[in-house]
């Protein structure tokens, strides 16, 4: 079948309303895989080796990101995410326990 659709008889082409549909299809940004995040968790404070794993899974995820796999490419940085999110909030509170620590023991 022909992807037009044949005019009546006796009618013109300029006869007709004229419309144009153009799809824009929105470009999704790419998944971010928090490489330098991790890094900095794996080098500064990598309490309970959770930097090395967030490492390991952002290079995980920009593996996926390069071969294409979007949904492994975003799995894989979620996880990193979550890693260094845990191991910030670890490192935070070590760090307000060893300042009170030390402000209980210059008092005393």
């Amino acid at each position: 079948l022909p992807p037009y659709e044949m005019l009546p008889t006796g009618m013109n082409a300029d006869e007709t309303s004229q419309s144009t549909t153009v799809l824009v299809e929105e470009e999704q940004p790419p998944p971010r895989d928090h490489l330098v995040w991790s890094l900095c968790t794996t080098l500064y404070g990598n309490i309970f080796c959770l930097g090395f794993l967030a490492f390991f899974f952002s290079v995980k995820s920009r593996d996926r990101k390069v071969l294409g796999d979007r949904s492994g490419a975003l799995s894989y940085g979620s996880t990193a995410m979550c890693l260094n999110i845990t191991a910030l909030v670890f490192n935070i509170f070590i760090a307000v326990i060893v300042v009170i620590v030390i402000t209980v023991t210059i008092s005393n």
